[in-house]
């Protein structure tokens, strides 16, 4: 990081030193202190994006401009103007918050608040048909389809990021389940890979203890290598039970969300008009 802000710190004075666009300063500026102010750097990336100013500082593409003048990879930068772009639509007041008397939430818990609940209101994508010719759902996202909550659950949630500004790893911790239950079968698989790891080490610290009879810690070896060849008999079973229960339930989650849908599509037709003045 040491190396990144010095380069950082070099352009700006040399942007202020030959009269630089202050538009390309204040990106350069920001992206310093992200750190501190992801927001303030989040919005200057959108403005620079859809004003295509970066193609006035010499740059064919916006994310080159972001990875070779701000150091800042794509996937920061998607993470960036997306969660930006959700709080502009989910919770507006954030944005006026200075970061002193008011917290203002991480970009990652801004981020995952998008990936699980953040697009309810957008369509969702048509399903498909697999190898077998059954429907399986389309993934919005890498990984699982989240399920929608209940709208308790959704308060809960948004109270915790947008005003609690509970970091990234603790909204996981205690909504993940809410979002993304386990699927049958997974505490199974958990244990096997954590029985097989644990043998394959035990038999490598077994040969390192001094004063262990040969005869045993062979006879050892050999009972823990049938052990870790009978749990990797038993995977590809338990693999398949939870890939099956995991593809019913993100097609569970996707029906929800299609109903979810539906259901506002539904509220607004029949939501009343106000009448035209005059």
């Amino acid at each position: 990081m040491a190396r990144t802000s010095r380069k950082l710190d070099a352009l700006a004075s040399l942007l202020e030193r030959t009269n630089g666009d202050p538009k390309r300063i204040e990106a350069v500026r920001r992206a310093q202190n992200f750190r501190r102010s992801w927001i303030d750097l989040a919005e200057t990336l959108n403005r620079i994006r859809n004003q295509n100013l970066y193609e006035k500082w010499g740059f064919g593409d916006f994310y080159d401009y972001c990875q070779e003048e701000l150091t800042l990879k794509k996937a920061t930068v998607d993470k960036l103007t997306i969660s930006y772009n959700t709080l502009e639509r989910h919770a507006p007041q954030v944005l006026e918050r200075d970061g002193v008397a008011n917290t203002i939430p991480s970009y990652e818990a801004i981020d995952y608040f998008h990936k699980t609940i953040g697009d309810l209101d957008e369509p969702p994508p048509p399903a498909a048909n697999d190898d077998e010719g059954e429907e399986v759902a389309v993934l919005p996202r890498r990984g699982r389809v989240p399920l929608p909550p209940t709208p308790e659950l959704r308060r809960e949630f948004e109270q915790a990021v947008f005003d609690e500004g509970q970091p990234v790893g603790e909204l996981r911790k205690r909504f993940d389940q809410q979002f993304f239950p386990r699927p049958a079968g997974a505490d199974d698989l958990d244990t096997i890979r954590k029985a097989s790891a644990a043998a394959r080490k035990l038999a490598a610290l077994i040969v390192e203890i001094p004063g262990l009879p040969d005869k045993q810690v062979r006879r050892v070896e050999a009972e823990l290598g049938k052990l870790r060849e009978a749990l990797d008999d038993m995977l590809p079973e338990v693999q398949e039970k939870v890939a099956k229960a995991t593809a019913r339930a993100d097609k569970k989650a996707m029906r929800a969300r299609e109903a979810l849908a539906e259901g506002g599509d539904e509220a607004e037709r029949k939501a009343p008009r106000k009448r035209k003045a005059g």
